[in-house]
């Protein structure tokens, strides 16, 4: 049904923030899974019925107006109390969770996400499920912004007031040299800088703090190449281009090009990343908690214990939590 013009709905305030944090009406109606023209329409609406123009619209990005500045704040008030209103009258009236917006790390992709959903959809009858993989610092935003529910992230510092956190894994970084390229005798730091680091992107998260921990060692390492490929930096490293540093679960994500490679422990001092669960503190009730305990299970069969049973040296990398 269209809502009438002169009425705040509350899909036109949700429309209102989404364009607002995205700065442009075509990434907001992706984000919304709605039509370019949907949301013009909901924007038009929204403005009629407050009497004052929200947006600059032909401004490149879309720019908000001063009286769009003070009902942002207002309005993001607005959807948080909704949410919160809807999770306590489904358990009040104990209805069952219909949508649920998940957000996973590209690391979980292949193997583990698949398992998790049909584990999900078992738990949670009648539930629809709208899977989104990316980029951990992008999952952040999108959880932030309302646009996920749930997310599993590498952790990136400390937790914001309103997320509540489920520790998932922990895992430590090691790396992988072309076989044969390294003696095992002899010093490893030494034999690796005599070859390029093919290096995993900065642009990420994970890129960003291999790299800081580099410059805390007083290691400036020669590299030419910057992937954010798991598979496209470990075939490189198979080749003879260069070595890497990455964690377990991108080296088990690209299993079938480790028998080409040597997995060693770091030449100096340790680094890890945790993974976890966050979701908004107290909206989906112990749904969070089940989840995680679900990809705690599922990461033990699927990926830790056929990473120790091949590569027995992982075992000290990798901690459920």
């Amino acid at each position: 049904m269209q809502s009438s013009p002169g009425r705040i709905t509350l899909w036109g305030i949700e429309v209102f923030v989404a364009t607002a944090e995205e700065r442009s009406i075509t990434a907001a109606a992706r984000r919304l899974g709605a039509s370019a023209s949907a949301v013009s329409q909901q924007l038009t609406n929204l403005e009629t019925a407050l009497g004052v123009p929200l947006l600059v619209r032909n401004a490149r990005p879309v720019t908000l107006t001063r009286a769009g500045e003070a009902f942002r704040r207002r309005a993001q008030s607005i959807l948080n109390e909704a949410a919160q209103a809807r999770a306590e009258l489904a358990v009040a009236g104990g209805s069952a969770l219909r949508r649920l917006r998940l957000g996973v790390i590209e690391d979980f992709e292949a193997d583990v996400t698949p398992q998790l959903l049909i584990r999900m959809a078992d738990r949670l009858d009648g539930c629809q499920f709208l899977l989104e993989t990316g980029a951990s610092h992008g999952l952040y935003d999108q959880l932030e912004a309302e646009a996920l529910d749930v997310i599993v992230t590498a952790e990136m510092g400390p937790a914001p007031p309103w997320a509540e956190i489920h520790p998932i894994l922990s895992e430590g970084f090691v790396v992988a040299a072309p076989r044969g390229m390294t003696d095992p005798d002899k010093d490893l730091l030494a034999q690796l800088k005599a070859h390029p680091l093919i290096q995993y992107t900065t642009r990420h998260h994970m890129g960003r703090l291999i790299a800081t921990h580099l410059a805390q060692q007083n290691l400036t390492l020669a590299h030419r190449f910057e992937l954010d490929s798991y598979h496209a930096i470990l075939a490189m490293v198979g080749q003879g281009v260069g070595w890497t540093i990455l964690p377990p679960l991108a080296l088990m994500r690209a299993r079938r090009l480790l028998p080409d490679l040597e997995l060693r422990g770091l030449p100096f001092a340790p680094v890890t990343r945790r993974i976890v669960l966050m979701a908004r503190e107290g909206i989906l009730e112990d749904v969070p908690a089940q989840v995680a305990q679900d990809l705690r299970s599922l990461l033990q069969e699927i990926v830790i214990s056929p990473a120790v049973d091949a590569y027995p040296d992982l075992s000290a990398s990798l901690k459920l939590l």
